[in-house]
């Protein structure tokens, strides 16, 4: 297979989320299998309706829930800064999100407002709080769902990465667990965008930027996880987060995928095995899980993500997104850009912001 370009890759993460995201629009939040089931048929194989009196009743299939909307937001104000610009971000929020939303649940685009959302609503317009004191403890994927478009942006400059993504992250989620999994998650993106494979390897390069102070975790340990030696010269780098365990997850995760004595089948129940729920502990394992073991196969990537359940679309949009960067924008199956709704604007913003990686480095 020939190597696919740094646009190629950066598109394919892009678009690969927004798929994600819109493929589970439908049959989003069913925790009860059957009733997916009877709902749906047995096997999602592409965009589809909401039903009535569901999550996102009164949209049509192809269309972006909340989270697409606001990755979309994050993605034109990095490509219209040119770079991670927080304060043009925060306006956005401003003016374009929070007059859409009222703080309840089933309101605002997409159909439904997020826990993290509706509480960083509260804080900043019903309390007139500022940003950097809206942020709550929402333990759920959102952040890592738009900053998506920040892992993409800096994936050639893993330090601002991390620090961008994690100040991003705090505006509206402060849990310390959720910050340092999502900025692993965005690391671990950006590694993939660069070219690398989600495999067993993966943590160990994530780990050689930790001690090269380019990502901001503590690490006490050598190679392979040993201890380090008593006369080793080295200074154990503390960094902002207390352990690199959200750093070792993915190649654990893909050493299972790839075990022939583990077997999740079929694939859509790693949903059971990792958890249906929506915190970042059942989400980012399955994801990696699904990403790794169809790294080629974008649509087997998402369609898993889909069928499983629960929280399906955080998990689609996860594993959307890193193996769209594995597959590339050639790698995803032109029905699922045809059938998403503005799909020609998002491949324009994605490639603006790919050309801002490979011209800014």
């Amino acid at each position: 297979m020939p190597a696919l370009s740094l646009q190629d890759r950066a598109m394919g993460a892009l678009l690969g989320a927004f798929v994600g995201d819109a493929l589970a629009l439908g049959p989003h939040w069913y925790y009860d299998l059957n009733e997916l089931r009877r709902e749906y048929g047995d096997w999602i194989s592409d965009y589809t309706t909401p039903k009535p009196n569901r999550y996102h009743s009164g949209m049509k299939a192809g269309q972006s829930s909340q989270a697409g909307v606001l990755l979309r937001l994050t993605l034109c104000s990095l490509v219209e800064q040119s770079s991670y610009d927080e304060t043009d971000f925060c306006r956005r929020m401003n003016q374009d999100f929070f007059p859409l939303i009222d703080g309840t649940p089933m309101t605002g685009p997409g159909g439904y407002t997020s826990q993290s959302m509706r509480e960083a609503w509260k804080k900043r317009i019903s309390q007139g709080l500022p940003w950097g004191k809206i942020g709550g403890n929402a333990d759920t994927t959102e952040a890592a769902e738009r900053t998506v478009a920040i892992a993409v942006r800096y994936a050639l400059q893993p330090a601002i990465l991390a620090s961008t993504v994690a100040r991003n992250t705090a505006l509206t989620q402060t849990d310390g667990t959720v910050v340092a999994m999502t900025v692993a998650f965005c690391a671990v993106l950006g590694l993939l965008v660069e070219g690398h494979r989600l495999d067993e390897e993966t943590s160990g390069k994530l780990m050689e930027r930790v001690k090269n102070g380019e990502l901001p975790f503590h690490t006490v340990t050598t190679g392979n996880l040993q201890s380090p030696r008593p006369d080793s010269a080295d200074v154990p780098w503390a960094g902002q987060f207390p352990s690199p365990d959200a750093l070792l997850t993915p190649s654990c995760i893909a050493r299972a995928a790839h075990d022939p004595d583990i077997r999740i089948e079929p694939a859509w129940k790693a949903s059971l095995v990792y958890g249906m729920p929506c915190a970042v502990y059942h989400q980012f394992p399955a994801a990696y899980y699904l990403a790794s073991r169809f790294s080629d196969d974008f649509e087997s990537t998402v369609l898993h993500a889909v069928n499983g359940g629960g929280q399906n679309q955080a998990r689609a949009i996860l594993a959307g997104a890193l193996t769209g960067a594995m597959a590339g924008l050639s790698g995803i199956p032109q029905r699922f850009i045809d059938g998403l709704e503005n799909s020609a604007e998002l491949l324009q913003l994605a490639r603006q912001l790919s050309n801002q990686i490979a011209t800014k480095g």
